[in-house]
């Protein structure tokens, strides 16, 4: 019996925690209900990171950049590892 070949499972993202470094994914954050509720153009340092993730609740980090900017919570699945 001939053995079907097998994908080796993609490696797994860094899980997000207190003090992680971040940015924000572009394709995630926009026309999410955050984005609605924000500003029409978001802020490219949003993007661009790296912001440091203060606390944790829930599906939700508390977020704050290296600038003169308020923090802001967002969703975990909207965030990738800088």
């Amino acid at each position: 019996m001939a053995q079907t070949p097998t994908e080796a499972p993609a490696p797994k993202a860094a899980p997000i925690k207190k003090g992680t470094l971040v940015k924000v994914s572009r394709g995630a954050y926009l026309g999410s209900l955050e984005a609605a509720a924000s500003d029409p153009t978001p802020p490219d340092y949003l993007f661009e990171g790296p912001g440091e993730v203060l606390a944790l609740n829930g599906d939700f980090a508390q977020l704050r950049w290296r600038l003169p900017v308020p923090d802001v919570w967002l969703r975990l699945d909207q965030l990738e590892a800088f």
